[in-house]
């Protein structure tokens, strides 16, 4: 349950960055809702994961899903070019994440 708690955190956090750049200078209130939301729903579950799980474990995979999503988002979704070293970069990063999800 703890790792579907961190899951859903890093998910969140995906959808309100990308809100957030639709956010426009505080013009448009419908992505500064969905950040705010979403931004507290990830809290809200990354704290609950923390409860079970040590705080480094737990931030070190919310950011980890979080950055690989929002990277990942970035290429397919916003056409965003990547080079071989960003590609091993994310690679790092997902091995990283698998690693801390299989030692505890």
């Amino acid at each position: 349950m703890v790792w579907i708690l961190l899951i859903l955190a890093g998910i969140e956090e995906v959808i309100a960055t990308i809100a957030m750049k639709y956010v426009d200078g505080l013009k448009k209130k419908w992505p500064i809702i969905v950040m705010v939301i979403g931004f507290a729903f990830s809290f809200y579950c990354l704290s609950r994961a923390m409860i079970v799980l040590p705080a480094g474990v737990a931030y070190a995979v919310w950011t980890g899903i979080g950055s690989f999503g929002i990277i990942m988002v970035g290429r397919f979704w916003f056409k965003e070019k990547l080079n071989i070293y960003q590609y091993v970069s994310l690679a790092l990063i997902l091995l990283g994440v698998i690693g801390l999800r299989i030692t505890t």
